[in-house]
This record gives structure tokens, sequence and C-alpha cells, in this order.
């Protein structure tokens, strides 16, 4: 591959390169390397995951015991609040969450909030509740928090100025960089942060520093109703707005059973979770956005809460036309529960599938926690190759802090999904990971995603033990692997080992480098 400042001049045969090799040119051997396409992660937050980058760990507590312990000693260690990620009690044996008197007691009575993995609900301490006043607002349960009452201690518990903002998001940025990712898609609402927060990551407001990162494409999840409110809402962000969609929820999740569904939790039989907005707000805002030539779209997870979002595009549709909701490409963030008729309709309607195939790792398979909330229904949750194969275009990412950084992880996830009906090849994991991310953000410059002359150079180099055609189990090949086709090869995701990222540059810019390399 020959590279002229910002973009890729040639690609072709190392014989044919060392034909065209002259003085003007440096030359660097990647002793076998792999060089790919940067990886786009599709929905992220950024500020967020730089937080609990820097936050007590929770993911590997193996029991409410352990996570007591943790917590005890973070409160030995250090003063003020106590700040945790990625707790999961649907794996652990007492499948309960701590008490706000549990955390009061093993905190020594500091103020804790511990935000669940799937970061739509917490667990809070007495002492930080009583502070809140939480126990009068609605989804307080015992230290337990959803809903306005989580909302509020998220709030609190974010109280940042805009330098320990940058902190954190130079640290989430920096830490994709060196996964070999090149563009994250921030995902920033009002309930997650303020306004603030989305226009320093787009370079409006104070400074992210002078190394080059990974570019961000910002979405805002807030809900427009009149031209008016659009516009009021649009304006911070200087006409750089790529659209009002994202975390706009339209339900919330499984774990937390704020999923809005159809028939009620298998664990919980009198919820159907939480249904936030009605089909005449979601088919206005999507009318609006329209209009106005930018991407809407919603979080959505449930299947009662896809009808509404889908009962939305009919209404939409009615007021602009078809053709031009279809033109849009609106977007749908994590989409875990949609049967064969609402994927026909996203179809109908042009719309985006904003997906994460690490949900499935997570959460899935016999006894995982969309078994436990969803009983055989589960078996229907991220219908990644139906979606595919109806002519959706998929998206995958992280929804980091929730998952984290991981963009191999998730191809491997998606090749390997619990439901073998539901797997897709590396190849179109790989695609969904990179060339769909662009794509899916509405990116004008279709050569982003590849290595071919005239394309950005935007790529990652890796460290590889073994490279493959991998397809699913289930399905046979539907291109050749035999290696004389043509058909380009990855990285084995078998192995013992991870593909290592060398290098990222993205738009000839170094955004990462190993150490060594």
């Amino acid at each position: 591959m020959l590279v002229d400042g910002d973009t890729v001049a040639w690609v072709g045969s190392e014989h044919a390169a060392t034909s065209i090799q002259d003085a003007r040119m440096k030359v660097v051997d990647l002793q076998g390397a792999l060089i790919t396409p940067g990886f786009v992660d599709s929905h992220a937050h950024i500020t967020e995951t730089g937080a609990a980058l820097s936050s007590l760990d929770l993911s590997n507590a193996g029991s409410l015991a352990e996570l007591l312990e943790l917590v005890a000693k973070a409160a030995a260690g250090s003063e003020g609040l106590i700040d945790g990620y990625g707790w999961d009690e649907s794996s652990w044996p007492e499948r309960r969450v701590p008490t706000a008197a549990e955390l009061d007691a093993a905190s020594g009575f500091r103020p804790v909030y511990l935000a669940r993995t799937d970061v739509h609900c917490a667990v809070v301490s007495g002492t930080l509740a009583a502070s809140l006043d939480l126990a009068a607002h609605e989804g307080w349960d015992n230290g337990f928090v959803v809903r306005s009452a989580h909302t509020l201690a998220r709030t609190a518990s974010r109280s940042l100025d805009l330098a320990q903002r940058s902190r954190y998001q130079q640290a989430a940025l920096k830490h994709a960089a060196a996964q070999g990712i090149i563009a994250v898609t921030e995902m920033a609402a009002p309930h997650i942060g303020p306004v603030e927060d989305l226009r320093e990551l787009m370079g409006l407001e104070g400074s992210l520093g002078a190394d080059p990162l990974p570019q961000v494409l910002p979405y805002w999840g807030q809900l427009a109703q009149s031209e008016a409110e659009l516009a009021e809402i649009t304006a911070p962000f200087e006409g750089r707005l790529l659209g009002l969609a994202g975390d706009l929820n339209m339900d919330g999740s499984i774990g937390a059973r704020t999923a809005a569904l159809r028939t009620p939790y298998a664990d919980s039989p009198g919820s159907t979770g939480t249904l936030f907005l009605t089909a005449e707000q979601a088919g206005r805002h999507l009318e609006l956005t329209t209009r106005a030539g930018i991407q809407g779209g919603f979080h959505v997870i449930g299947d009662a809460a896809l009808d509404t979002v889908l009962a939305g595009l009919r209404i939409a549709a009615d007021a602009v036309g078809e053709d031009r909701i279809r033109a849009s490409h609106h977007r749908m963030e994590h989409l875990e529960l949609a049967d064969d008729a609402a994927i026909a309709e996203l179809v109908r309607y042009g719309a985006v599938a904003s997906m994460q195939s690490g949900f499935d790792t997570a959460w899935g398979g016999e006894g995982g926690l969309y078994e436990q909330r969803l009983g055989a229904r589960s078996r229907s949750m991220n219908r990644f190759a139906s979606l595919l194969s109806a002519g959706v275009m998929v998206a995958l990412g992280s929804d980091a802090p929730v998952i984290p950084t991981d963009p191999w992880s998730a191809v491997r996830a998606a090749v390997n999904h619990t439901n073998p009906a539901e797997r897709i090849s590396a190849r179109a994991a790989f695609i969904g990971h990179t060339r769909a991310g662009w794509r899916a953000a509405g990116s004008g410059n279709f050569m982003l995603g590849q290595l071919a002359p005239g394309a950005p150079a935007s790529y990652a180099v890796w460290e590889v033990e073994e490279l493959m055609v991998q397809t699913p189990d289930a399905k046979g090949a539907s291109w050749s692997t035999d290696p004389r086709a043509g058909t380009p090869l990855l990285p084995a995701l078998d192995t013992a080992h991870q593909p290592r990222c060398l290098l990222t540059v993205h738009n000839g810019a170094e955004l990462y480098r190993s150490v060594g390399f």
C-alpha cells in the first residue's frame, strides 16, 4: 500500500510495489502484520467511558459479597463519592442487588453510586439517597434506582467541570485508538451529560489537547415537537450535529426491566417495562428531523417500544412521504427484540440498525440474563442475520462503557451468536464495524472503510496469529474460501491470542503507536 499524505494512492502486489518504489518514498516492512480499515464504534458514551476507566471496576464481581468487599476496599483507600461501574447480578448466586443499608455498612456511610452494566439503573448508598431525597422520586427501591430516581443520582455523581470532562474524554478516545478505532459515534443526551460535554467533544468548547484523536460523530438525544423547539435544541451545536437520535429513549433496558415488552417479563409477571414516548411524539420528531435534513432515531430495545417507533415512522411518512423518510435513514439503537414483521417495516422505511453484538455474549445463551428476563423469547434477540438478509443496514458498536471497547470481540460475538440462526460471517461483522459505521452516520465519502486508491489513509495495523475466511457454523460460505478467489482474509478469532493493534492512523494522522513498533 502506498500512502500519499492523507490518501491511499495505490494498493497492489509486492512485486509491483518494488517496481514503483523510488527515493522519495519511506518504506515500512510490516513483517507479516495485517493492515485493515480502521474500526468505527457506532454507539458509545465517551465521557462515561473515560469515567469508567478511572472508577471502581465491578465487572468481575462474581457475587453480592464480592461487590460489597470491593466497595469496602475502595472506601479504605479514598475519600468522597465511591463511583463504580459494571456489576451484573444475573450471574450471582444471590440473584439480588445490594440494599442501601448494605452499601452504607460496606462504605462506612460514604456516598456510593454503582451503575449496573447496562447503565440504565444503579444502586446507591443510604447516605447518597438521603442527600438527594431519592426515596421521594419515581424509581426508588431500597437503594436500587431506575427512571427519575436514577437520573437524579447519575446527574449528582457526574458533577464535573470542563477540565475533568476533558481528561475523561481524552482517556476514552486514546483507549479507543489503541483498539484500532478511528471514529467514535457519541450518543449524548440531556439525561447523560450537559450540552457543554458534547460541545467539547465537537471542538466547540474547551480543548481535548493537541494530540490527534479518533473522530467524534456527534448525536444528541433530545425530543423535538416543533420547528422552534428543534432550532433551539440544535443551535448550540452550530450546524455540526448529525442527528437528534441515539439515546433518545423510547424505553429502558432488559437488565433494569424497563425495556417495553408486548407481554410481561418472565421473572416479573406484573411488569411489561416502560414506554417513555408515544407514537405521536415519535412521529412528530421524525417528521421534523426529516424536514431539517438530519437523522432522527431512538434507543429502542423491547418489541412494544419498536411497535411504537414503527407507528411513529408511519405517522412521519404520512406527513412528509415515504421517500423522504427512507432517504433520511433514521437510526434505531440496540434493536434487541424485533420480529419478522417489524424487520420488514424497517426495510420499508430505510432505517439503520445500530447494534451491539457483545450484548449476546454477555447476556445470551442458556441461563443468561436474556433467558431469565424473557424465557423462550430470548432466542429471538439481536437478530443480525435476519436483519442483514432482509436488507437492513447494521452498524456495530460497543455502547461503552456497557460493553468494553474491543471491536474484534464484537466481530467474534456476531460470528458466535448464541442462536446459530442469527450468526453472520466475520466479513459481514467486520464491514458492520467499519464501512457501515460511516454510512450509518450519513458520511458522503463512500471510500471510507476501505483500502483502495483514493480512499482516506485511515487504517490500523495488527499483529495476528493466523488469517482465514470465517463463516457461521450453521451456514455455507456465500463466497469462496479458496485464497485464490481473492476473498480478503481476516484474523482467526478462535485462537488464544486476540489481534494486537500496532498502529492506528486516520486521515494520515497517527492516533496510536504501540511500544516498540
